[in-house]
């Protein structure tokens, strides 16, 4: 049987990333966010983007999943 011993004390910590990188990110991410949530959410009567009912149909099981009301 094969032993492993490590030396305690030789971790090392990541690196810090800096902001101006994750800036773009988190930004995407929000809008992408508040895009789906209104989609999810919204989509549907007076502040309709789209005619018809097919993006109301697409998000229906995640419209009741997330306690949106919808009938």
């Amino acid at each position: 049987m094969a032993t492993i011993s490590t030396t305690p004390g030789t971790t090392t910590a990541p690196a810090p990333i800096p902001f101006k990188q994750i800036a773009p990110w988190a930004i995407f991410g929000a809008v992408l966010a508040v895009v789906l949530l209104y989609f999810v959410g919204a989509e549907q009567g007076i502040t309709s983007v789209f005619s018809g009912s097919n993006v109301h149909e697409f998000v229906h099981d995640g419209r009741h999943l997330l306690g949106f009301p919808c009938h």
